[in-house]
């Protein structure tokens, strides 16, 4: 009189494969509908032709780029340091921090450093009382010439261009740079102007 109860039956637990099967074939119903719609052939069709496109998109784009170089902008090399009348004798700061550039005026014209060690580029302080830019990184000095004193610098200072512009004003070309001994006290490098 043991009757084993039926699946259906209620207050019975169903079967252990009854559950997996319905979503197998649940699943199984949706991959053969998205088989008939979309087959493996044009999956890997579509999929062929999408990595195509992006790779000529690619392509195109990186070409397009190719047709607007990198450039930098750099503000001029030369600039206006106004009228002679406004430099007293000796050696004016004005553009150290700015332009990193010294104005020298001598009695008998203008010349111009550029505030920059020939050792490893920092940049100099001017002591008026000792009459020399001393380099605070290194122990570089130079004199008011701007030849080498002491410490470890292997040349001179920079001397920068300078001429008298049509509006009366001193412009500066640190673009233009000469340090050779001969050639500093000619030309442009040296801008001979006598005071009024």
């Amino acid at each position: 009189m043991n009757q084993a109860p039926s699946p259906g039956a209620p207050g019975t637990a169903p079967a252990p494969g009854a559950p997996r099967t319905a979503a197998r074939e649940a699943t199984a119903g949706v991959w053969q509908r998205l088989e008939g719609r979309f087959g493996r052939r044009q999956f890997l069709l579509t999929s062929g032709w999408a990595f195509f496109w992006i790779f000529l998109g690619g392509w195109l784009l990186s070409n397009l780029r190719f047709l607007f170089p990198n450039v930098l902008y750099e503000p001029t090399l030369s600039f206006k340091a106004g009228r002679p009348e406004d430099y007293p004798l000796g050696v004016s700061e004005k553009w150290k921090k700015l332009q990193r550039a010294w104005i020298i005026r001598r009695e008998d014209g203008f010349y111009c450093f550029w505030a920059r060690c020939t050792h490893l580029g920092c940049t100099p302080n001017w002591f008026e009382a000792e009459g020399r830019f001393k380099c605070p990184c290194h122990g570089s000095n130079f004199n008011r010439e701007g030849d080498v004193i002491a410490g470890p610098a292997p040349k001179p200072l920079w001397r920068c261009a300078i001429q008298l512009a049509d509006d009366g004003q001193l412009v500066i070309d640190k673009a233009r740079l000469e340090n050779r001994p001969g050639l500093l006290e000619q030309g442009e490098f040296f801008l001979p102007h006598a005071e009024a």
